[in-house]
């Protein structure tokens, strides 16, 4: 079972997110699945039905109040410690990581999950192979050289923050070769990889492929990388 402080704090950024949310009921449709937990799974954990947590979702239902929030809240982190814990654990790990700015430019995670197409549109990237999944609920920025040449494999898995469903963008990149084959030591895999420093004509031959295996969304970015930044400072 996870120590009570990541459950303490994990708990209050979740309760932050969806009190300040401008769509209380998005955001907490976006956590639980996160959480991989279904309506249904949620709704036995409350003894409530099914249709009481999709209402909160979809707003149909006045937006919920703190006590509700606190309910919702503990039931996900009940569910997950009831499973193993893996995302209060992942939650811990990241708490203790402490990248250095010039491996990690930024890193974010949204109230809200954001439709992938939407993401590529922002920073200006072009998709080159879909992946499974459409929507991201956060972003890393990792300078590939650096991640690479000084991250383990387990610093590497923190890169992915509070949630694999996210984009990772690798800037300095040439080819894109090496940071597709250090994800293939990392399990599971994120839902997008952008390669910025690149148009698709200078793309590996074979990244498409290794991305259709792994299942994840792949893009290329050749735009201003500060100018980039700055756009993701106010995303979304």
């Amino acid at each position: 079972m996870a120590e009570p402080g990541p459950r303490r704090e994990l708990a209050g950024k979740i309760a932050g997110d969806v009190v300040l949310s401008d769509d209380p009921g998005a955001t907490i449709r976006k956590w639980r699945t996160d959480f991989d937990v279904s309506q249904t799974a949620l709704a036995d954990q409350l003894d409530v039905s099914a249709s009481v947590v999709s209402d909160y979702e979809s707003g149909r239902r006045q937006s919920p109040g703190i006590n509700i929030v606190r309910r919702l809240i503990e039931a996900l982190l009940d569910i997950d410690e009831a499973r193993g814990g893996e995302h209060l654990r992942q939650y811990a790990r990241v708490l203790s990581a402490g990248f250095e700015g010039d491996i990690v430019r930024d890193l974010r995670e949204y109230p809200t999950a954001v439709g992938l197409e939407r993401f590529y549109r922002t920073i200006g990237a072009t998709e080159v192979v879909a992946g499974t999944h459409d929507t991201v609920a956060g972003h890393t920025v990792i300078d590939s050289i650096e991640a690479i040449t000084r991250l383990s494999s387990e610093e590497f898995y923190r890169l992915y923050g509070q949630s694999t469903n996210r984009a990772l963008v690798f800037t300095g990149v040439t080819r894109g070769e090496s940071p597709l084959v250090a994800l293939r030591v990392v399990t599971p895999t994120p839902n997008a990889v952008v390669l910025h420093g690149l148009g698709e004509d200078d793309l590996w031959e074979h990244a498409p492929a290794l991305a259709r295996a792994d299942g994840f969304s792949l893009a290329v970015c050749d735009g201003d990388l500060d100018g980039m930044l700055d756009t993701l400072a106010e995303f979304p």
